[in-house]
Protein backbone atom coordinates (compact mmCIF):
# COMPACT_ATOMS: atom_id res chain seq x y z
CA UNK A 1 0.00 0.00 0.00
CA UNK A 2 2.80 2.43 0.89
CA UNK A 3 4.45 1.76 -2.49
CA UNK A 4 1.15 2.46 -4.25
CA UNK A 5 0.73 5.77 -2.39
CA UNK A 6 4.29 6.79 -3.23
CA UNK A 7 3.70 5.98 -6.89
CA UNK A 8 0.52 8.07 -6.92
CA UNK A 9 2.29 11.00 -5.25
CA UNK A 10 5.15 10.74 -7.77
CA UNK A 11 2.72 10.57 -10.70
CA UNK A 12 0.76 13.61 -9.49
CA UNK A 13 4.01 15.52 -8.97
CA UNK A 14 5.12 14.72 -12.51
CA UNK A 15 1.74 15.83 -13.86
CA UNK A 16 2.01 19.18 -12.09
CA UNK A 17 5.58 19.60 -13.33
CA UNK A 18 4.51 18.98 -16.91
CA UNK A 19 1.94 21.76 -16.65
CA UNK A 20 4.47 24.39 -15.64
CA UNK A 21 5.81 26.64 -18.37
CA UNK A 22 9.53 26.34 -19.00
CA UNK A 23 10.65 29.95 -18.60
CA UNK A 24 14.18 30.78 -17.46
CA UNK A 25 16.40 33.86 -17.53
CA UNK A 26 20.07 33.04 -17.90
CA UNK A 27 22.44 35.74 -16.75
CA UNK A 28 25.17 37.29 -18.91
CA UNK A 29 24.19 35.53 -22.16
CA UNK A 30 26.63 36.82 -24.76
CA UNK A 31 24.95 35.11 -27.73
CA UNK A 32 21.23 34.78 -28.52
CA UNK A 33 19.38 31.76 -27.18
CA UNK A 34 15.83 30.57 -27.83
CA UNK A 35 13.74 31.94 -24.97
CA UNK A 36 10.40 30.13 -25.04
CA UNK A 37 10.27 26.36 -25.21
CA UNK A 38 6.92 25.14 -26.54
CA UNK A 39 7.05 21.35 -26.94
CA UNK A 40 3.42 21.24 -28.16
CA UNK A 41 4.06 23.87 -30.85
CA UNK A 42 7.56 23.16 -32.13
CA UNK A 43 6.95 24.27 -35.71
CA UNK A 44 4.49 27.08 -35.08
CA UNK A 45 5.65 30.70 -35.28
CA UNK A 46 6.14 32.50 -31.97
CA UNK A 47 5.91 36.10 -33.02
CA UNK A 48 6.34 38.69 -30.20
CA UNK A 49 6.24 39.01 -26.43
CA UNK A 50 6.07 41.23 -23.38
CA UNK A 51 7.22 40.66 -19.81
CA UNK A 52 5.78 42.63 -16.91
CA UNK A 53 8.03 45.09 -15.03
CA UNK A 54 8.01 42.74 -12.03
CA UNK A 55 8.87 39.58 -14.03
CA UNK A 56 5.72 37.79 -12.93
CA UNK A 57 3.63 37.78 -16.10
CA UNK A 58 4.35 37.12 -19.74
CA UNK A 59 2.30 37.46 -22.92
CA UNK A 60 3.30 36.30 -26.40
CA UNK A 61 1.71 35.70 -29.80
CA UNK A 62 1.34 32.28 -31.40
CA UNK A 63 1.12 32.65 -35.17
CA UNK A 64 -0.31 29.86 -37.34
CA UNK A 65 1.30 29.15 -40.75
CA UNK A 66 0.59 31.85 -43.36
CA UNK A 67 -0.87 34.02 -40.57
CA UNK A 68 -4.09 32.01 -40.69
CA UNK A 69 -4.79 32.80 -37.02
CA UNK A 70 -2.92 34.73 -34.37
CA UNK A 71 -3.65 34.58 -30.66
CA UNK A 72 -2.00 35.76 -27.47
CA UNK A 73 -0.89 33.25 -24.81
CA UNK A 74 0.11 33.98 -21.25
CA UNK A 75 1.73 32.59 -18.12
CA UNK A 76 1.89 33.93 -14.56
CA UNK A 77 4.52 33.38 -11.92
CA UNK A 78 2.89 32.10 -8.73
CA UNK A 79 4.90 31.13 -5.66
CA UNK A 80 8.08 31.23 -7.73
CA UNK A 81 6.78 28.96 -10.51
CA UNK A 82 5.41 29.77 -13.93
CA UNK A 83 1.90 28.51 -14.66
CA UNK A 84 0.97 26.45 -17.68
CA UNK A 85 0.65 28.45 -20.91
CA UNK A 86 -2.96 29.39 -21.58
CA UNK A 87 -4.80 31.61 -24.04
CA UNK A 88 -5.05 35.12 -22.58
CA UNK A 89 -8.50 35.89 -21.18
CA UNK A 90 -9.05 38.66 -23.75
CA UNK A 91 -7.75 36.70 -26.73
CA UNK A 92 -8.48 33.54 -28.73
CA UNK A 93 -11.46 34.78 -30.75
CA UNK A 94 -9.95 37.28 -33.19
CA UNK A 95 -6.52 38.04 -34.61
CA UNK A 96 -4.56 39.52 -31.68
CA UNK A 97 -0.83 40.33 -31.67
CA UNK A 98 1.94 42.40 -30.09
CA UNK A 99 1.18 42.80 -26.36
CA UNK A 100 2.99 45.61 -24.54
CA UNK A 101 2.95 46.59 -20.86
CA UNK A 102 2.87 50.17 -19.69
CA UNK A 103 5.94 50.91 -17.52
CA UNK A 104 3.83 50.86 -14.34
CA UNK A 105 2.42 47.43 -15.27
CA UNK A 106 -1.18 48.62 -14.89
CA UNK A 107 -2.09 48.61 -18.58
CA UNK A 108 -1.60 46.15 -21.41
CA UNK A 109 -1.71 47.33 -25.03
CA UNK A 110 -2.05 45.10 -28.08
CA UNK A 111 -3.03 45.14 -31.78
CA UNK A 112 -6.18 43.41 -32.97
CA UNK A 113 -8.57 42.94 -35.89
CA UNK A 114 -11.54 42.51 -33.56
CA UNK A 115 -14.84 44.24 -34.45
CA UNK A 116 -15.60 47.76 -33.22
CA UNK A 117 -18.60 48.52 -31.02
CA UNK A 118 -21.71 46.58 -32.00
CA UNK A 119 -20.19 45.25 -35.21
CA UNK A 120 -19.74 41.49 -35.55
CA UNK A 121 -17.42 41.29 -38.56
CA UNK A 122 -13.69 41.46 -37.78
CA UNK A 123 -11.77 44.37 -39.26
CA UNK A 124 -9.43 43.85 -42.19
CA UNK A 125 -6.76 46.04 -40.57
CA UNK A 126 -5.15 46.06 -37.14
CA UNK A 127 -6.08 48.67 -34.52
CA UNK A 128 -4.48 49.36 -31.15
CA UNK A 129 -6.34 48.38 -27.98
CA UNK A 130 -5.68 48.62 -24.25
CA UNK A 131 -6.71 46.72 -21.12
CA UNK A 132 -6.55 47.74 -17.48
CA UNK A 133 -5.71 45.41 -14.62
CA UNK A 134 -8.49 45.19 -12.05
CA UNK A 135 -8.18 42.94 -8.98
CA UNK A 136 -5.39 41.01 -10.67
CA UNK A 137 -7.34 40.42 -13.91
CA UNK A 138 -7.09 42.10 -17.30
CA UNK A 139 -10.48 43.52 -18.16
CA UNK A 140 -12.39 45.81 -20.51
CA UNK A 141 -10.45 45.81 -23.80
CA UNK A 142 -10.83 49.32 -25.17
CA UNK A 143 -9.97 50.53 -28.65
CA UNK A 144 -7.71 53.57 -28.68
CA UNK A 145 -9.31 56.72 -30.13
CA UNK A 146 -9.47 57.77 -33.77
CA UNK A 147 -6.49 60.02 -33.11
CA UNK A 148 -4.47 56.79 -33.11
CA UNK A 149 -6.51 54.31 -35.13
CA UNK A 150 -7.48 54.65 -38.79
CA UNK A 151 -8.83 52.40 -41.54
CA UNK A 152 -5.24 51.25 -42.15
CA UNK A 153 -2.94 49.18 -39.97
CA UNK A 154 -1.59 50.37 -36.63
CA UNK A 155 0.95 47.99 -35.15
CA UNK A 156 3.33 47.32 -32.29
CA UNK A 157 2.53 49.70 -29.43
CA UNK A 158 5.31 50.76 -27.06
CA UNK A 159 4.61 53.00 -24.09
CA UNK A 160 6.80 55.61 -22.40
CA UNK A 161 6.57 56.51 -18.71
CA UNK A 162 4.89 59.82 -19.57
CA UNK A 163 2.14 57.97 -21.44
CA UNK A 164 3.36 58.70 -24.97
CA UNK A 165 2.73 55.83 -27.34
CA UNK A 166 4.99 54.77 -30.21
CA UNK A 167 3.64 52.57 -32.99
CA UNK A 168 4.00 51.57 -36.65
CA UNK A 169 1.50 52.91 -39.18
CA UNK A 170 0.77 53.45 -42.85
CA UNK A 171 -0.11 57.12 -43.29
CA UNK A 172 -0.10 59.76 -45.98
CA UNK A 173 2.60 61.82 -44.22
CA UNK A 174 4.94 58.82 -43.83
CA UNK A 175 8.49 59.09 -45.13
CA UNK A 176 8.23 55.54 -46.48
CA UNK A 177 5.72 52.72 -46.83
CA UNK A 178 5.49 52.33 -43.04
CA UNK A 179 6.86 54.73 -40.42
CA UNK A 180 7.33 54.79 -36.66
CA UNK A 181 4.98 57.35 -35.09
CA UNK A 182 4.73 58.96 -31.67
CA UNK A 183 1.59 60.31 -30.03
CA UNK A 184 2.09 62.36 -26.87
CA UNK A 185 -0.35 61.87 -24.01
CA UNK A 186 -1.46 65.21 -22.56
CA UNK A 187 -4.36 66.03 -20.23
CA UNK A 188 -5.72 62.51 -20.61
CA UNK A 189 -5.76 62.60 -24.41
CA UNK A 190 -3.55 61.30 -27.19
CA UNK A 191 -2.23 64.03 -29.45
CA UNK A 192 -1.94 63.86 -33.24
CA UNK A 193 0.74 61.24 -34.05
CA UNK A 194 3.97 62.53 -35.56
CA UNK A 195 6.37 60.54 -37.73
CA UNK A 196 9.80 60.29 -36.10
CA UNK A 197 12.72 62.03 -37.75
CA UNK A 198 15.14 60.72 -40.35
CA UNK A 199 17.38 59.21 -37.68
CA UNK A 200 14.71 56.51 -37.51
CA UNK A 201 12.37 56.74 -40.50
CA UNK A 202 13.52 56.53 -44.12
CA UNK A 203 12.01 56.12 -47.58
CA UNK A 204 11.89 52.35 -47.07
CA UNK A 205 10.06 50.29 -44.38
CA UNK A 206 10.34 50.85 -40.63
CA UNK A 207 8.44 48.64 -38.22
CA UNK A 208 8.17 47.17 -34.70
CA UNK A 209 9.65 49.91 -32.55
CA UNK A 210 10.41 49.36 -28.87
CA UNK A 211 11.04 52.60 -26.97
CA UNK A 212 12.65 52.72 -23.54
CA UNK A 213 10.32 54.12 -20.85
CA UNK A 214 12.48 57.24 -20.53
CA UNK A 215 12.61 57.63 -24.33
CA UNK A 216 16.41 57.61 -24.32
CA UNK A 217 16.65 54.92 -27.03
CA UNK A 218 14.50 53.13 -29.53
CA UNK A 219 15.03 49.73 -31.20
CA UNK A 220 13.18 49.03 -34.42
CA UNK A 221 13.11 46.99 -37.60
CA UNK A 222 13.81 48.25 -41.10
CA UNK A 223 13.94 46.71 -44.54
CA UNK A 224 15.92 47.74 -47.60
CA UNK A 225 18.60 49.92 -46.02
CA UNK A 226 22.15 49.94 -47.31
CA UNK A 227 24.12 47.20 -45.55
CA UNK A 228 21.04 45.22 -44.61
CA UNK A 229 21.72 41.50 -44.16
CA UNK A 230 18.37 40.14 -45.21
CA UNK A 231 14.60 40.55 -45.30
CA UNK A 232 14.56 42.95 -42.35
CA UNK A 233 17.13 43.96 -39.72
CA UNK A 234 17.05 45.54 -36.28
CA UNK A 235 18.54 48.96 -35.50
CA UNK A 236 18.96 51.20 -32.44
CA UNK A 237 18.76 54.98 -32.23
CA UNK A 238 19.62 57.12 -29.20
CA UNK A 239 17.83 60.36 -28.34
CA UNK A 240 19.92 63.43 -27.61
CA UNK A 241 18.50 66.88 -26.95
CA UNK A 242 15.11 65.76 -28.24
CA UNK A 243 16.47 64.38 -31.53
CA UNK A 244 16.74 60.74 -32.60
CA UNK A 245 20.30 60.17 -33.79
CA UNK A 246 21.14 58.16 -36.90
CA UNK A 247 20.23 54.54 -36.26
CA UNK A 248 22.94 51.92 -35.75
CA UNK A 249 22.65 48.41 -37.21
CA UNK A 250 22.61 45.79 -34.42
CA UNK A 251 25.11 43.67 -36.28
CA UNK A 252 25.43 39.99 -37.07
CA UNK A 253 25.04 39.04 -33.42
CA UNK A 254 21.32 39.82 -33.82
CA UNK A 255 20.59 40.20 -37.52
CA UNK A 256 20.49 37.41 -40.09
CA UNK A 257 19.72 36.90 -43.78
CA UNK A 258 16.06 36.40 -42.79
CA UNK A 259 13.65 38.78 -41.10
CA UNK A 260 14.57 39.89 -37.57
CA UNK A 261 11.89 41.82 -35.75
CA UNK A 262 9.75 42.44 -32.62
CA UNK A 263 12.45 43.82 -30.24
CA UNK A 264 11.83 44.17 -26.51
CA UNK A 265 14.05 45.17 -23.59
CA UNK A 266 13.14 44.09 -20.07
CA UNK A 267 12.18 47.01 -17.84
CA UNK A 268 15.33 46.57 -15.74
CA UNK A 269 17.38 46.62 -18.99
CA UNK A 270 18.98 43.26 -18.23
CA UNK A 271 17.70 41.38 -21.27
CA UNK A 272 17.17 42.05 -24.95
CA UNK A 273 14.55 39.95 -26.75
CA UNK A 274 13.83 39.71 -30.45
CA UNK A 275 12.13 37.45 -32.98
CA UNK A 276 13.90 35.89 -35.93
CA UNK A 277 13.14 33.52 -38.79
CA UNK A 278 16.79 32.59 -39.12
CA UNK A 279 17.65 29.01 -39.93
CA UNK A 280 20.64 26.80 -39.22
CA UNK A 281 19.41 24.14 -41.67
CA UNK A 282 22.08 23.44 -44.28
CA UNK A 283 21.47 22.95 -48.03
CA UNK A 284 23.42 19.67 -48.06
CA UNK A 285 24.38 16.97 -45.55
CA UNK A 286 26.94 14.20 -45.94
CA UNK A 287 25.13 11.76 -43.71
CA UNK A 288 21.45 12.01 -42.89
CA UNK A 289 19.39 9.64 -40.78
CA UNK A 290 15.77 9.86 -39.77
CA UNK A 291 16.73 10.81 -36.21
CA UNK A 292 19.10 13.47 -37.52
CA UNK A 293 16.38 14.78 -39.81
CA UNK A 294 13.96 15.09 -36.89
CA UNK A 295 16.61 16.99 -34.93
CA UNK A 296 17.33 19.33 -37.84
CA UNK A 297 13.66 20.03 -38.53
CA UNK A 298 12.34 20.30 -34.98
CA UNK A 299 15.10 21.77 -32.82
CA UNK A 300 17.03 25.02 -32.83
CA UNK A 301 16.68 27.64 -35.54
CA UNK A 302 14.68 26.00 -38.30
CA UNK A 303 13.15 28.97 -40.11
CA UNK A 304 9.99 29.29 -38.03
CA UNK A 305 9.91 32.51 -36.08
CA UNK A 306 11.26 32.09 -32.58
CA UNK A 307 11.95 34.49 -29.73
CA UNK A 308 15.61 34.82 -28.74
CA UNK A 309 17.23 36.65 -25.86
CA UNK A 310 20.61 37.70 -24.51
CA UNK A 311 22.14 40.20 -22.12
CA UNK A 312 21.29 43.76 -23.19
CA UNK A 313 24.62 44.95 -21.82
CA UNK A 314 26.47 42.34 -23.89
CA UNK A 315 24.60 43.51 -26.98
CA UNK A 316 25.54 47.15 -26.42
CA UNK A 317 29.18 46.19 -25.88
CA UNK A 318 29.17 44.17 -29.10
CA UNK A 319 28.18 47.32 -31.00
CA UNK A 320 31.25 49.11 -29.69
CA UNK A 321 33.44 46.33 -31.03
CA UNK A 322 32.08 46.42 -34.58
Amino acid sequence: MKKMILLLVFASTQLVAQKQANITFEKDLATPKVFLQLPDFKNINVRDMAISPTYDEIFFTLDAPKNAFRTILTSKKVNGKWSEFTIASFSGKYHDIEPAFSPDGKQLFFASKRPIGDETTPKKDYDLWVLTKENGEWRNPTRLPETINTDKNEYYPSIATNGSIYFTAERSDAKGKEDIYKSEYKNGKYQTPVSLGTGVNTKTYEYNAYVSPDESFIVFGSYGRKGSLGRGDLYISFRENGTWKEAVHLGKLINSNQIDYCPFVSFDKKYFFFTSEKSTIQPTYKNMSLNKLKEVMNDGSNGTSKIYYLSFDKLLKSLQLE
